[in-house]
Order: structure tokens, then sequence, then C-alpha cells
């Protein structure tokens, strides 16, 4: 057996059955042993496109994703995507080629210290020195990538170690998986304590919950205990969008009823949650009033950034079950819902054209809970997480901590491997859209239903309302009215596309959507002017909340 065929057999144990790569020298000898293994090679057309459909394949599905690449260029070339994995905790494996080990540390041709160059954004890394490591690498990278907070793992295979032939090759030692830390009964007595005391509690929600599989635990603890939700953006879905308890993404582009809950509220239940920036505005400011009662699976979150009056380190699940608990808190939740109803949207703007926020709340309530959305970055994806409800966090794939525009197209091919017969949605930017633009090949080669929503203002829409707003409208690069011709260019590829301008073809536009059997690229034409509302300005209390027109 060779290092190749070593590599794929442990795959294979690992239950891997598709594999997102670009073939070039150093990885060769892996791609030769592929012809002979039943796991299916996904070609992109971009490096990059490998490692985020690996990203959107794990988020869908649950499973650790696997991306494959060369040496050099090919390496490098996925470093925006594990870095993607490792800011939102997504459970990846990358396996890279390298140069042979006689000639590493020589600048051999597409020579990089990928080992290197990653380890400040891998859980952890692997460089293989003999073939009869492989098996054991294989089944620890895949340990190591599922177990405690998620997240991506390198390995870098050398070419000559992949070309060997070993005379016997070990098979990995079967380790159970690392059992989740129970928090201390101690903790949980105070957790305990600090709720019943609480007059206005409020649950924190993040990624970390979908990732601990305590959805089901959270949900009950919400129904149980009936205190109101704010989600971040990583944390949508965690309830239901539809439960009268929800209400909102909180932060920078939270809803107003959901910051407002925060800044009164007396005790945070902050469940899986980093206190990022884009979620708690100045932090000095933010939850003035509160204790904070922190659930979290990773040490080094808890207190990081805000100090934990009670912290639960450990499984969340084992957590959220202790401190469900019935609470009197009528009139704090009579208050957070009464501003959620006084605070909601207006979706009537006055204009003859499309108006975004609308569009995708239609979208949403026609395309039902089985549909998965996967959002690129910019304006576009503040208002998927504003106006589109979400049943489930599965259903929506977004780039969080790092904010990769490009990820989307992607990532939805990832997710539509994951889940054949789901309807895959991404909405996407006309910048965005360029980034990855190449993958429509992708689509096209491998007959993928994706739908594709393009919501095009012809300017780098995020960064035109910062500079109209902070820098008094001096707009610099920000221009993209040279956009090409994205029906032509859709159409290029063997993709069906068609344009819509005004609110009266939406309707229809939706339809066709919906019901096309094969990859569809819609092009909405939006108001270039058109703003994200609410707007935490940078270095701001939540409560400090920006609004302008179209509200």
């Amino acid at each position: 057996m060779t290092g190749a065929e070593a590599l794929l057999r442990a795959l294979e144990r690992e239950g891997v059955e598709v594999i997102f790569g670009y073939p070039g020298g150093a990885i060769l000898p892996v791609y030769d042993a592929l012809t002979q293994s039943p796991i299916r090679h996904i070609l992109v057309r971009h490096e990059q496109g490998a490692a985020l459909a690996a990203d959107g394949y794990a988020r869908a599905t649950g499973k650790v994703g696997v991306c494959m690449a060369t040496s050099g260029p090919g390496a490098t070339n996925l470093v925006t995507g594990i870095a993607n994995a490792y800011m939102d905790s997504v459970p990846v494996v990358a396996i890279t080629g390298q140069v042979p080990t006689a000639l590493i540390g020589t600048d051999a041709f597409q020579e990089v210290d990928i080992y290197g160059i990653t380890m400040p954004i891998v859980k952890h890394s692997f460089l293989v020195r003999r073939v009869a490591e492989l098996p054991a690498i294989v089944h620890e990278a895949f340990r190591i990538a599922r177990s405690g907070r998620r997240g991506p793992v390198l390995i870098d295979l050398p070419k000559d170690v992949a070309s060997q032939v070993a005379g016997t090759c070990g098979e990995a030692t079967e380790a159970s998986e690392n059992e989740a830390l129970r928090p201390p009964p101690d903790e949980l007595k105070r957790a305990a304590h600090l709720l019943r005391e609480s007059q206005r509690p409020l649950a924190y929600v993040g990624g970390g919950v979908r990732w601990a599989n305590a959805v089901q635990e959270f949900r009950a603890f919400i129904q149980t205990t009936q205190i109101p939700v704010v989600s971040t953006l990583m944390g949508l879905g965690a309830l239901p969008a539809r439960d009268e308890l929800f209400l909102g993404m909180l932060g920078m582009h939270g809803l107003k009823a959901a910051n407002f809950a925060v800044q009164s509220s007396d005790l945070l239940v902050a469940i899986g949650v980093r206190f990022d920036d884009r979620a708690t505005g100045k932090l000095a400011e933010f939850a003035p009033h509160a204790k904070v009662i922190h659930l979290d699976a990773d040490a080094a979150e808890v207190s990081k950034l805000r100090k934990a009056d009670v912290p639960l380190l450990g499984d969340l699940r084992t957590s959220l079950r202790s401190l469900s608990l019935p609470l009197a808190v009528d009139a704090w939740r009579a208050e957070c819902l009464a501003n959620k109803a006084g605070y909601a949207w207006n979706y009537n703007a006055p204009t003859d054209g499309i108006y975004a926020p609308r569009f995708l709340k239609e979208l949403s309530e026609a395309a039902g809970d089985e549909t998965i959305f996967v959002c690129d970055v910019g304006q576009h994806q503040m208002w998927v997480a504003q106006h589109c409800g979400f049943s489930r966090p599965e259903q929506h794939l977004s780039s969080g901590g790092l904010g990769a525009m490009g990820y989307g197209l992607p990532a939805a091919i990832g997710a539509q491997f994951g889940h054949p017969q789901a309807r895959v949605i991404n909405v996407a930017g006309d910048g965005s859209m360029l980034m990855n633009v190449q993958e429509l090949a992708t689509v096209k080669r491998y007959g993928l239903p994706v739908k594709i929503l393009l919501l095009d203002n012809q300017s780098l829409g995020m960064v035109r309302q910062w500079q109209e707003i902070f820098f008094a409208g001096r707009y610099s690069a920000v221009d993209l009215s040279d956009n090409p011709d994205f029906v032509r260019l859709a159409e290029s590829f063997g993709i069906p596309a068609f344009c819509v301008e005004k609110k009266e073809e939406v309707p229809g536009a939706i339809q066709r959507l919906l019901q096309e059997p094969g990859p569809l690229l819609v092009h909405a034409r939006i108001d270039p002017r058109a703003n994200v509302w609410p707007l935490v300005p940078p270095g701001r209390s939540n409560s400090a909340m920006l609004e302008g027109a179209h509200r």
C-alpha cells in the first residue's frame, strides 16, 4: 500500500464520501489513488472554492468537510477558507501536498511552509513523515476537528511519503471521543440562583449551541423559562424565528427590540457566544446592568472579554437541562414583546424599485423551512440575517467571524453535495459574486440545482455605506458600475438567468426561483443608495442605533 492509498483508506474509515479539491504536482500520487477509491472527488475551479465548499458541507451536514490541494500556491489558496472555518468553529480537514522530504527547506519549486503559515488558524497541524503514521494521523485529525470547540485541522503530505510503498500499514487505534466536561455542580447551583433572583433575564445565543448539538436542550430551556432570546449572526435558527420569544439578531446591525432588551436586562445567559465586537458594540457599555452566566465548551472564551459572574465550562446540554427552571418574569417578557411589536419592520418602502428587505422576507416565507440559505458578505448578508426567518441553524450558512467575500457560491456547492435533495439558495452581492464566480463552472459540471439571488447595487455596498456615514461621503474604490452583464455571464456557463428591476416583478421571480428544477441566477437590480439599518457606529453602545430612510 502506498502512502496515498493509506490516506484514502483512512479517510474512508472516517466515513468521508466527498472531497473538494484541485490537483497539482505534489499531490498527484493521491489523485492517482483516487481513481480506485469510492470517495467522490469534486473538482472546483480554485482552491479557495475547495476550502469554502468543505466549510459549507460541514455546516449543512454537521460532518467534517474535507478539502485538498497541492503544495505552494494550491496550499496558500486554501488559507482563507481554513481561516474562515477557524473563526466560525467549523470542522474541516485540509490535506495539502508538499515537496519531497529531502527538499523541504530548500526553497524547492512550489514549496511553502504551509504548516507554519496556518499555525494560527488551525486547531492542529500534521506533517507526515512515514506512511505507517497515516492511519493514526487521519483518525486523530478527524477527532480533533469534531471534538470540543470544532475547527480545522491540516495534514501536510510530502510527495515521496505519498508515493512510498509500505510493507505494512498499521490501523488507527480506536480512541473514544473526548467526553465533554460536566459543569461543576456548585457553579450550576449558583447559576440557578441567579436565574431565580433575576427580574429581567435574557438568553444571548451563538453558534456554539449548534456545534454542541444542544439545540433541543436550548429550546427546552427557553420553553421552560419563557425568557426572551437574542441571537448572534451564527446563532440564527437556534430558536425558530417564528417563536414569539425570539427578538432577532443583536449588535451592529441588530434589530431594535433585540438591542434594547440587552441594554435593559439584569442577567445575560450567554450560550455558546464569544462576546464579539460586532455583537457587543462598546464593550464597557454592553448590557451595563446585567450579571452574566456564560455557558461554553472553550475555556479560552469564558471571561475573555466580559467577566462571567458564573462560568459554566463544559457540556452545554448538561448546563441547559440543569437551568431549565420555571421563572416568574411576566412583566419583563411583556415589555420585550411589546417592543418587538412596536419596532416591527415597515416593509412598504415608497419606491417602484426592488426593496431588498421585502424581497428577502417574501422569499424566505415562500421557501419554507427546508431551504438552505447561503450568504455572501456585505449588505445583503445583514438583510438576510434581519429579514429571513430560519427554523434551524443548518438552514443559514454565513461567513461570520472572518467576513469572507466570495464565501457564498462555493459554500452553497458544498451544502448541495451534503443535501442533494434540498433547495439551496445563495444570496450574493455583485462584489462578492465576482470573487469566486468561476465556481459557476462547478455548478454546471455537476448539474447542481443551486439557486443564486444576486442583489446588484453596482457598488461595494457596505464599504460605500460606511464612507457615506463616517467619511463624509468621500467615496473611494467602491464603484462597480462597470459590472458585467450577469445574465449573459451566467448563460455563458450554461446556467439560465434573468433580470428583475421593479417591485411588481418580484412575485414572479420568487416563483420561478423556487420552481426551477436546475440551477438558476436571478439578477435583481436594487437602489445603489440603499443602506442597512439600524447601524451601531463603531465604538458606541448598542443603544446608540442610527436609522435611515426606508425603515
